[in-house]
């Protein structure tokens, strides 16, 4: 197993993932959904729980890895004393079938590859039956069924399937594995040089539509590209990271499932798809979010399923030791129960922007959300709430929170005049006005630093987006205060903690690492003040946080460097995104993706 999490690099087929480790060993796979249990499990536990490796046998003295570019199909170069090998990984996009592809290639000389399967249904809980057919092998567990097709006879040994095979210059040996029901029949097995040659011109078409220039663009292609992975294709829905239960603490408990689609999260992305000229995949988040929030006003969730789905209980899978040791591991996730206020901010303020760049209609089911969305904010804004950090402390008047739902009255009333609509826009800006007068006088303390809730004194990062909402212009006295307060009190080695645990009873045991899109937020806020040349040098830094593919994690270790936390992240590679955009556009005299026009 790879032992870190920048180790793995991300397949996709944009309706299930896989994690390939830099060892070759796949040890996460999701069939035929994001949130599906997985068939290997060994990234959460051993390799008794399901992986699948393809390595050369014996010594490796180097591997490079890269995506073709614009793609998320995987090359795997590996030297060894013998000779170097390649291996091309990839998860066809829109085929018939579900499935994972692999090259091995031979590149010099005579290399000896090993093949190790270990098929592990239900979360790495259940031995297969297999029985074998010709050139195919056929796992059955429940209503799972996994094909492997290739001219290499894996043989038994134990509980797992194995298998040498020796290429030299020239020569390549081909795998497929696909997944049905079980109750249907196998499907038809495909030319794999065939789907690696068609996944990779599906990605290059998509990535060429991106219109995003710059000093970093290929940056911002590469994150959209993943972004893109993260997207279930057959509803639009956005999950916020492809695994479940990669800790913000080794060996912690703060183990969560992020396969799921926050509103906040597929907000932001969306704002980020628009800038970078991807307007289908955000006409088709616009109607996952339209359908998945049918229903009453006071019946709405942060999050929801990839199709939509409302109940996403939350349980432990007791049998899996966790990522190095850390325990419990968690699938479902019971925030999805919590009131966070700032999500109705974040979803007008995402409708409207969409609607302002004409993706979607501005009057008919948009219009009737924001107001079924502002009548259910008018009811509990003054409420306490769990936070944009969904917190399982003690509910509070979170500042953040009620910034939010400034912005919520405001895109309303944006949404009102830009569009020419009939609503209660004199009542509404009432609201506006309270809130921003509340919020002033409780959200900021005797410094003029803006803290976390109503008359505390502790920080949050989450204020860092105060200048970027537009809440209070970049320039004001507080938003210099408050960015220089969260430099100084929630930095760990030059990058930002959302909290500290200390000042913060969230709950939980234990602490995390610094949270890389809070980071990001402070590039964004230090630009939008003038800074510009700090925001460059902490954006550089971020960067360089990456791993070899580009890749980037939830949160970051600075003591121990490496990444912590459930990979890759929606969020952190939002960040990146909007960074980018803001600092091309030279300190924020035009909007950032994440910032509003004045």
């Amino acid at each position: 197993m790879a032992s870190r999490i920048e180790d793995y690099a991300l397949l996709s087929d944009t309706e299930s993932a896989a994690l390939v480790g830099r060892d070759g060993s796949i040890d996460w796979l999701t069939f035929p959904r994001f949130d599906s249990p997985s068939c290997f499990t060994a990234l959460l536990g051993t390799a008794a729980n399901g992986r699948w490796l393809i390595a050369p046998r014996g010594e490796v003295t180097e591997v490079r890895r890269r995506y073709r570019p614009g793609t998320l199909v995987l090359e795997t170069t590996s030297h060894t004393p013998d000779g170097v090998v390649r291996v091309v990984d990839c998860m066809p996009v829109r085929d018939q079938t579900l499935q994972v592809v692999r090259r091995i290639e031979g590149l010099e000389g005579r290399v000896t590859v090993q093949v190790e399967l270990v098929v592990r249904p239900d979360y790495g809980s259940i031995v297969p039956w297999v029985r074998r057919d010709g050139d195919q092998q056929r796992f059955v567990a429940g209503p799972d069924a996994l094909v492997l097709t290739s001219p290499v006879r894996l043989e038994p040994d134990g509980w797992r399937h194995v298998a040498e095979v020796t290429v030299a210059e020239g020569e390549t040996v081909d795998f497929e594995l696909a997944w049905h029901p079980s109750n249907e029949p196998t499907p038809s097995s495909e030319d794999v040089g065939e789907s690696i040659r068609r996944t990779t011109e599906w990605w290059e078409r998509w990535s060429e539509r991106c219109t995003t220039a710059g000093r970093w663009g290929e940056v911002v292609r590469s994150s959209l590209t993943v972004l893109k992975g993260l997207t279930y294709a057959p509803t639009g829905g956005i999950v916020a990271a492809a695994t479940t239960s990669l800790p913000e603490e080794l060996g912690g408990e703060r183990n969560w499932d992020y396969r799921y689609c926050w509103l906040r999260d597929a907000t932001f992305t969306l704002l980020a798809l628009i800038e970078g000229g991807y307007t289908d995949e955000a006409v088709a988040w616009r109607r996952w979010l339209l359908r998945a929030v049918a229903g009453r006003p006071d019946q709405v969730q942060i999050m929801y399923g990839p199709a939509g789905e409302r109940r996403l209980p939350e349980m432990e899978l007791p049998w899996l030791s966790g990522y190095e040791g850390s325990t419990p591991v968690r699938i479902g996730n019971a925030a999805h129960g919590q009131l966070q206020i700032d999500v109705f901010g974040e979803v007008l303020d995402a409708l409207h922007q969409a609607a302002a760049a004409g993706v979607g209609d501005t009057d008919g089911d948009a219009w009737a959300l924001v107001r079924a969305l502002v009548d259910r904010l008018t009811e509990v804004w003054r409420e306490p709430d769990d936070g944009i950090w969904e917190v399982r402390g003690e509910r509070r008047h979170f500042t953040h929170s009620k910034v939010m739902a400034w912005v919520a009255f405001d895109r309303a009333i944006r949404w009102a005049e830009d569009f020419g609509l009939d609503g209660p826009v004199d009542r509404w800006r009432a609201l506006r006005d309270e809130v921003h007068a509340e919020v002033l006088e409780r959200g900021v303390d005797r410094r003029g630093v803006f803290v976390q809730s109503y008359d505390g004194t502790a920080l949050d990062a989450s204020l860092l987006l105060v200048p970027l909402v537009g809440f209070l212009p970049p320039e004001d006295a507080r938003v210099t205060a408050t960015i220089d307060a969260i430099r100084d009190e929630l930095s760990e080695d030059g990058l930002v903690v959302r909290y500290r645990q200390e000042h913060t009873d969230d709950g939980l045991a234990g602490e995390e690492g610094v949270f890389l899109l809070c980071s990001f937020w402070l590039v964004q806020a230090l630009a939008l003040n003038g800074r510009v040349e700090e925001a460059e040098a902490l954006y550089e830094r971020l960067l360089r946080l990456r791993n070899d593919v580009g890749l980037l994690a939830e949160e970051w270790d600075p003591h121990e460097g490496r990444m912590l936390g459930n990979f890759p992240q929606a969020f952190s590679h939002i960040g990146l995104v909007e960074c980018a955009m803001l600092l091309d556009k030279r300190g924020g005299t035009a909007r950032a993706a994440g910032s509003r026009e004045r």
